[in-house]
């Protein structure tokens, strides 16, 4: 066959074919046009998902009469001075969406320039392009794009219900909305009912992330902010107790642009590994800001890729900087957790008497009784030892009983205040000057113990003590391999071990700040957690897994008595270590509860 030259309107078909995937890609175009165009409000109707109908209105500067009918031509563009593809700073640039919209929709532009008498209006029909005429219109642009592919029928079945493209749009604009909180954004159509997000005041970036994200995002928000050689991070993360199954809720810019890049999703996942198992991932907003010749745009259609003329400059001042601010607010656990107990608390009525009980919940307590054998007290000192027998570590006592007192006042000024019972063996209940905390004593103790191992190791190594008895441990042939073959990374965290045969491996040495631990059970989640290591992962990541899963079979368990002075040490320590709002699996280490929460459930608010 000869080579020949494609028709025009095959050419502006097969661009569309990259450009315009779906009715979301024809909304992000448009709505990046009308922001280009310095909009301050933008409003965005949808039909059929799109299929039928998308509309987009804008206050922006509008074109003139020899601009819209350029407009419609492949690659004429507003954007560029001359041929500088290196020094973009708009959102469009390339020149291809309108002509490729027009050339599988039909598309009308109405639009007005401030410099014309009226508005003006053009039409394109399948990649045909209508006499322009004049029209009505105030201010701005509002373009019209009705039968999506109806020019290219076969792209049709690839589409999802009205609902699921309805929805995609809605991402679209979320997104360019989180981006620009001074624009105010409406947008609506039969699927769902409509949604505005005025301009937040000031250009309140927080205001509008909580607008967009809703309220328990912006609860749980903490401050980024950082700068290094010219490039700047800054933006808002969740804190790692309010994650997700799915990096669905990371929302990343590069200079007001929304992206999609390995390299920033990488950094994230890097900032956090410290504080969430590779199954959960945070929510967050960060928007990078650098000179637009460090960053090259145009490496995809789509424009949501980028690349950076130094990605590893910005990678390590995305990690730094969400692991400071991680760091920083280390000790703060999501307030989700204290809305989510007085959920869980409803009124029930008793025979005889009325009581509220706490259902679905690990905690959930028992009738008061004089005689409670399943609840350890904080008492003062005289009365610790009259009850000594009921705190010792061991059965619990049919005798212990539910006894008030008064704590000492300074401890409960401290941030966790001071240990007033432990309940179920699990759960530390503490007093505020304004309300009351519960502790899960086991994740706290982990965080706890995990912080200083992480310390050890960076300082000297782990001190060791040495086992009277090896202990032999069984293992699959492979994982007594793998775990054989890290022999050295593990004995910088205490652990030494050594082949024992085939298939089993002998323990000579643990770690002695674990204490008395289920060495079998400690080698055995080693080895599983090995077999599922990246060998691409970095060494500190691999060995922050292996100190994680330490953490775990050295800490205070579920299910030990505590004593007084044992509680208040775990609280105190949490207040000093980093990180102590969350345990090393991204679960809270403790809900806090304020005494209006409490007065709401007694009908006293």
């Amino acid at each position: 066959m000869p080579v020949r030259q494609l028709s025009e309107a095959t050419v502006n078909r097969i661009a569309a074919g990259e450009v315009v995937e779906r009715p979301a890609s024809v909304v992000k175009e448009l709505v990046e046009n009308a922001l280009d165009a310095g909009a301050t409000r933008i409003d965005v109707l949808t039909d059929g998902g799109g299929r039928r109908l998308i509309r987009v209105t804008d206050d922006g500067s509008g074109m003139t009469r020899a601009d819209l009918d350029l407009c419609v031509e492949r690659h004429a563009t507003s954007k560029l001075d001359g041929d500088d593809l290196l020094g973009i700073d708009t959102l469009g640039f390339r020149g291809e969406a309108l002509p490729s919209i027009g050339s599988i929709a039909r598309l009308i532009i109405t639009t007005r320039h401030a410099s014309e008498p009226h508005a003006w209006t053009l039409e394109v029909d399948g990649g045909e392009k209508s006499e322009i005429k004049p029209a009505a219109l105030s201010q701005g642009t509002t373009i019209e794009v009705r039968d999506l592919f109806y020019a290219t029928p076969a792209r049709l079945k690839f589409l999802k219900t009205d609902r699921s493209e309805a929805e995609a749009v809605r991402e679209v604009v979320r997104r360019l909305a989180m981006s620009r909180p001074d624009v105010a954004f409406t947008i609506a159509g039969e699927e769902r009912a409509p949604v505005t997000w005025s301009a937040a005041p000031a250009g309140d970036q927080l205001a509008r992330l909580g607008d967009v994200l809703g309220p328990e995002f912006r609860a749980n928000a903490i401050v980024i902010d950082a700068e290094r050689d010219g490039v700047r991070v800054t933006g808002f993360a969740g804190l790692p107790t309010l994650s997700r199954a799915n990096t669905l809720g990371q929302y990343l810019f590069v200079n007001g642009r929304p992206v999609r890049d390995k390299l920033l999703v990488g950094a994230v996942r890097g900032a956090y590994a410290d504080y969430l198992p590779r199954d959960r991932h945070p929510l967050l907003a960060l928007f990078v800001t650098l000179e637009t010749r460090e960053v090259d745009v145009n490496v995809h259609p789509a424009k949501t890729e980028v690349r950076f003329r130094d990605g590893g400059l910005v990678r390590g001042l995305i990690v730094r900087a969400l692991k400071d601010a991680l760091v920083r607010e280390g000790q703060r656990a999501a307030s989700t957790g204290g809305g989510a107990t007085i959920a869980a608390f409803r009124p029930v009525t008793m025979p005889r008497r009325g009581a509220y009980e706490w259902r679905n919940s690990p905690a959930r307590p028992m009738p008061w009784s004089p005689a409670h054998g399943n609840v350890a007290l904080g008492f003062s000192e005289p009365e610790q030892s009259a009850y000594q027998g009921a705190l010792d570590v061991g059965a619990p006592s049919a005798d212990a009983r539910v006894e008030s007192f008064e704590p000492a006042a300074e401890l409960v000024e401290r941030p966790l205040g001071a240990a007033r019972a432990q309940i179920h063996e699990t759960y530390i209940v503490s007093q505020t000057r304004d309300g009351l905390i519960i502790v899960d004593q086991h994740a706290a103790h982990e965080r706890i113990v995990y912080e200083r191992m992480k310390a050890a190791v960076d300082k000297s190594g782990v001190a060791r003590q040495i086992l009277l008895i090896p202990e032999i441990v069984e293992l699959d042939e492979a994982d007594a391999a793998r775990l054989a073959a890290r022999a050295e990374d593990l004995a910088r965290f205490g652990l030494v071990i050594e082949p024992f045969g085939p298939g089993a491996v002998a323990v000579r040495e643990t770690p002695s700040m674990l204490g008395d631990i289920d060495v079998r059970g400690l080698v055995t989640d080693l080895a599983e957690h090995m077999a599922e290591w990246d060998d691409e992962l970095p060494l500190e990541r691999r060995l922050l897994h292996v100190s994680a899963t330490m953490a775990c079979h050295g800490s205070v368990r579920a299910g030990r008595r505590l004593k007084p002075e044992e509680m208040n040490a775990l609280l105190r320590e949490m207040e000093d270590v980093p990180n102590s709002g969350q345990c090393n699996h991204g679960r809270p280490t403790y809900v806090e509860l304020k005494l209006s929460d409490v007065e709401r459930l007694f009908g006293r608010r």
